[in-house]
């Protein structure tokens, strides 16, 4: 008699579903449209905004924040209430955690796919080795061109660029007055 429990999934220990990277940036995608205002920054932007907030260390923001609890007034006088800032406070220091997250996700999805490429160099270093030693066999003799091509474009990427010869400025005439 068979158990009809055994080809049943456990619930408590599902098998975890491997995405495809389509599926991964499907995800991100939706993800992305789903968060409020992302505003990507160009370079140039970045740079301008992180040289600001160097003026300001987070401590002395922090501490600044904290004068307008004193008085309401000086909540009134910014134009922003206090709790509307407080929330701006939390939301900042979950959102880095959400980045610090994001960065340890890149670092594996790089980490992962620089693994693929080294095993892919390793499967081609070994086809063209075994490949060159077949070729010495006329019945195989197939495999020569494309030997041969490999060789012509590994001896085109370790020859040196060769730097454009500087450009001399074109001299002036003088004028006579």
């Amino acid at each position: 008699m068979s158990n009809p429990l055994r080809n049943t999934p456990d619930p408590s220990n599902p098998e975890p579903v491997t995405l495809t990277a389509e599926a991964v940036i499907a995800q991100l995608r939706t993800m992305q449209s789903q968060i409020d205002s992302v505003a990507p920054l160009s370079r140039e932007q970045r740079r301008a905004v992180k040289k600001r907030l160097r003026r300001q260390p987070q401590h002395i923001v922090e501490t600044a924040i904290n004068v307008i609890s004193v008085l309401d007034n000086l909540s009134q006088a910014i134009g922003q209430p206090l709790d509307h800032i407080r929330q701006m406070q939390d939301d900042t220091l979950r959102w880095e955690a959400v980045a610090e997250e994001a960065r340890a996700f890149w670092n594996g999805i790089e980490g992962a796919n620089l693994h693929r490429r080294q095993q892919l160099a390793l499967i081609a270093t070994q086809a063209y080795t075994i490949g060159s030693q077949l070729a010495k066999d006329p019945a195989k003799s197939v495999l020569v061109p494309h030997l041969e091509e490999v060789k012509r474009l590994k001896a085109v990427s370790r020859r040196k660029k060769t730097a454009p010869a500087p450009q001399t400025p074109v001299p002036v005439p003088e004028t006579v007055e």
